[in-house]
């Protein structure tokens, strides 16, 4: 059950929270901050100006599953070179690939194979990882390893692994449409998201309580209006799972809107439950009533962009579509907007999970 009041008290949220997991979610900026220095001090930047055959982002349990495919969506079509998103290093790689690899497992050893692999072909390997374990020790002396400088609790790592990312597929000059990688400014607007949800503000001024008691007691469907959101809800579908419990749908709005089921659970349950509900005169539904999330990033209006691609409006819809934290026009919009959204649903999730004390006491 969801005790409500909890979130309007920081001195019980403090208390509940004994592993300190929302002070770790309010670290994103400082992640990508850290990330910056150590993948400076990996050598990164000696990519500049190499054109690899492909590249490889390596998707493992954890923050990683979401990072990669993230990255891939930002790199877009228009990326000069193949991506390849993929749970192991293909064999097929070589000398002319670049392979970015993030884990929080240091003693991943299906990983640990596949990064021995990848180097003893020659490819350039970039591995966010710690330094210890067999992970590690499989890329040693060979792979460019960018070690994590702040611990965070499982899951709440992909600010650091979408620095990596970001860093990598700029030093290669992939990242076209705009994108100019500057992690110091996507830093500052994760800053400045952690201050909006910072415990001591009442939901009315805290985007992510707020977002904690719209998806509480509903199956949220958090579904994007453009690549790069259709990957963030997925991170957000994660974070959920992982912090608060809660099983949430996410996928791209156009496909998303092809399923049927969905939409008729929407239309019928989406409307708000009437304030006087009695529920032992009428007992609720077995299960909670799904509550529909637009998530975008881009520029255009995500009503006339739901409305192009389906067909249709969605009129019982919230939207997430953070144009009052980044404006329209800001440079990095869209990579700014992207690590807003994640933060948000981060904090929202960890909210959540204390408020209904899923998250485990340290």
């Amino acid at each position: 059950m969801l005790d409500d009041t909890l979130l309007l008290d920081a001195a019980a949220l403090a208390a509940v929270d004994t592993g300190g997991v929302l002070r770790a979610a309010a670290t994103a900026g400082a992640q990508v901050r850290s990330a910056a220095l150590s993948v400076g001090e990996a050598g990164v930047a000696d990519l500049v100006g190499q054109r690899p055959r492909a590249l490889v982002l390596v998707r493992r349990p954890g923050a990683s599953a979401t990072a990669a495919p993230l990255v891939a969506a930002m790199l877009g079509p228009a990326c000069p070179v193949p991506v390849v998103v993929s749970d192991t290093v293909p064999l097929w790689t070589g000398p002319l690939d670049v392979v970015v690899v993030h884990t929080g497992d240091a003693t991943d050893g299906e990983l640990a194979d596949s990064v021995g692999s990848a180097v003893r072909r020659g490819s350039e390997v970039v591995l966010s990882a710690p330094g210890d374990g067999p992970v590690a020790a499989a890329g040693a002396g060979r792979a460019r390893l960018v070690e994590p400088r702040i611990p965070v609790p499982p899951g709440l790592d992909l600010p650091r692994a979408l620095a990596v990312g970001l860093a990598v597929t700029g030093a290669l000059g992939l990242l076209g449409g705009g994108f100019d990688v500057r992690l110091d400014t996507l830093a500052d607007a994760l800053d400045a998201e952690a201050e909006r949800n910072q415990p001591g503000h009442e939901p009315f001024m805290n985007p992510a309580k707020s977002l904690a008691l719209r998806l509480a007691d509903h199956t949220p469907l958090l579904w994007g209006v453009d690549a790069v959101a259709a990957a963030v809800a997925a991170h957000g579908a994660a974070s959920l799972a992982t912090h608060a419990g809660i099983v949430a749908h996410a996928d791209d709005v156009g496909r998303a809107a092809t399923l049927s089921g969905l939409r008729r659970a929407l239309e019928s349950g989406g409307a708000e439950r009437d304030v006087f509900h009695d529920p032992f005169d009428d007992p609720a539904p077995s299960a909670p009533a799904p509550r529909l999330m637009l998530l975008a990033t881009g520029e255009d209006e995500p009503g006339q962009v739901l409305l192009r691609r389906t067909g249709r409006p969605w009129p019982v819809a919230d939207v997430l579509h953070p144009v009052e934290e980044i404006v329209r026009g800001t440079p990095d919009a869209v990579l700014l907007r992207a690590g807003v959204l994640a933060a948000r649903l981060d904090i929202a999730a960890v909210y959540l999970g204390l408020a209904t004390r899923t998250i485990e006491p340290a």
